[in-house]
């Protein structure tokens, strides 16, 4: 393919990947494909960066991490604007994208040391004469794969906490948004001139492959269920270990105590902010049967008050162009199958964009119910109690986040989601909180970015056992005697014997 044939949907040119926006089809930029070959030579110079950078200790990184935060804080407006341009998504959510971006640089570069440094673990009283000691020490490389939704906050939930370990990382970005990836390679260069510690490689899938097969350590991948199982696959030809966070249908349930304004309000925004586009994003709602009416209205009420368009708009345009042809099949098939659109419907996709669609009386079985949009479209389902909302919640292979609205039962129920989160009388909240772990199980994926857990993601825990007296009660060793043995037998009896 030699010149652009679709707005935003990336041509290959002369060895060059050509990024358009996918609501005007102007040029965003253009960077050099990386073939197999310039993949390896990316990881090998990031391998020695790595030792450079681990070298650094957590307090050169912390100040290294600092200052590329406030780096992306001073240009936020810059990025904004590429995020615009490149993806289409409304420059007021850009900002929110970078600010909880560089939220979670700012809590990794800060609390690296505590959560992985060395430090002492008590022992017990069977191996008392020695103490223990752990520490989480980094990988080495780590390949960075990222979506083209969240070009800024998805990666840097990976690499900053990689990079906060002690690793260095190579990105993947999106072949939908790769001007923004190499928009933070090369900020974070300016702060870290010495070493390539952070550096990006661009293409379509073969080069996410390439980078999986290329000797990394760990892998971190975010994206659809479909790609991360090929991910997974790639990467066990080596047994290189995998953070996936794949695709999700996350559910909202309004129990009838529920503040029903607060509750409309967190739908519209969960199910149509990023124009839908967001794996976290409120796909299915289940109201009780005494408030589903009076929801219902709410919800229409305010999302038929969004705008729709390229500029100064609450909605953007769908990013990856193909999404469109599922978003309209979602929507026809629910129609044909007894749903009925109280707002939007087909006629709500208008290429690039998809006007907000809210649809009811889908019966479960629907794609629309199963299988994940990623539009601004929502199903809301009337059930008879919350124990049926959370039976259908949790009836799909996805388990990625979801909302409970209510007031005496809201946190019990959200914690009968099957889900790797969930947000309390709000939507999507989880995502900014940066002391809390991300991710997902069943179709969701696994592993955890943010939080404790997402730095100990990317650090080998190593143990230390160091003698500091005389054992007692000798045991691993061939030096041991029956009167030995019979010892070790009395306190076994004594410490565990008893019920």
């Amino acid at each position: 393919m030699t010149a652009v044939q679709v707005p935003g949907a990336p041509v290959i040119s002369d060895g060059q990947l050509i990024s358009t926006s996918p609501a005007t089809g102007a040029e965003a930029g253009r960077l050099p494909v990386a073939t197999a070959e310039e993949v390896q030579r990316a990881v090998d110079r990031a391998r020695t960066a790595g030792q450079w950078w681990a070298g650094l200790g957590f307090d050169g990184r912390r100040t290294r991490l600092l200052r590329w935060r406030a780096l992306l804080a001073q240009r936020i407006e810059e990025l904004a604007e590429l995020l615009h341009v490149e993806g289409g998504k409304p420059v007021g959510d850009a900002v929110v994208e970078i600010l909880t971006a560089i939220e979670h640089i700012d809590w990794a570069a800060r609390n690296a040391r505590r959560v992985l440094g060395p430090r002492r673990v008590r022992s017990r009283l069977i191996l008392a004469e020695f103490s223990g000691h752990l520490e989480y020490q980094p990988h080495g490389v780590v390949g960075v794969i990222g979506p083209w939704n969240y070009p800024v906050f998805t990666p840097v939930g990976s690499a900053a906490y990689a990079l906060a370990a002690g690793n260095a990382v190579v990105l993947k970005p999106s072949e939908y948004t790769p001007v923004a990836g190499q928009w933070l390679v090369d900020a974070f260069a300016e702060v870290v001139p010495e070493q390539p510690v952070f550096t990006a490689v661009h293409g379509l899938g073969d080069v996410g492959a390439a980078l999986c097969r290329s000797g990394v350590d760990k892998v971190a991948f975010t994206g659809s269920t479909a790609t991360a199982r090929a991910v997974m696959a790639a990467c066990a030809e080596s047994l290189t270990p995998v953070l996936l966070e794949a695709g999700g249908k996350d559910a909202m349930i309004v129990d009838a105590d529920a503040d029903l304004d607060a509750a409309a309000d967190a739908c519209v925004w969960g199910a149509l902010t990023n124009a839908g586009q967001t794996c976290i994003g409120i796909e299915r709602v289940y109201a009780v049967a005494p408030v589903y009416d009076e929801f219902v209205a709410r919800v229409v009420a305010r999302a038929e008050r969004l705008t729709v368009g390229a500029d100064s708009a609450d909605l953007g345009p769908i990013t990856m162009p193909s999404q469109l042809d599922v978003i309209r099949r979602h929507i026809d098939e629910a129609i044909a199958a007894g749903g009925r659109a109280v707002l939007g419907g087909p006629a709500a996709v208008q290429p690039p964009y998809v006007h907000p669609t809210v649809l009811v009386d889908v019966p479960e079985s629907a794609s629309a119910i199963r299988e994940e949009t990623f539009g601004p479209t929502v199903t809301i389902s009337r059930v008879a109690d919350a124990d049926e909302a959370v039976r259908r919640a949790n009836a799909l292979p996805y388990g990625l986040g979801g909302s409970v609205f209510g007031r005496r039962d809201a946190v019990a129920i959200a914690r009968r989601l099957r889900s790797g989160m969930a947000s309390v009388n709000s939507a999507l909240t989880f995502a900014g909180m940066s002391t809390l772990p991300f991710g997902g199980v069943g179709d969701s994926g696994f592993g955890r970015i943010h939080g404790e857990d997402g730095l100990r993601e990317f650090g080998r825990a190593k143990s230390v056992t160091r003698r500091r007296a005389r054992s007692l009660l000798p045991s691993m060793t061939f030096e041991r005697t029956p009167t030995d043995v019979a010892r070790l037998v009395k306190v076994a009896k004594a410490l565990y014997g008893r019920r």
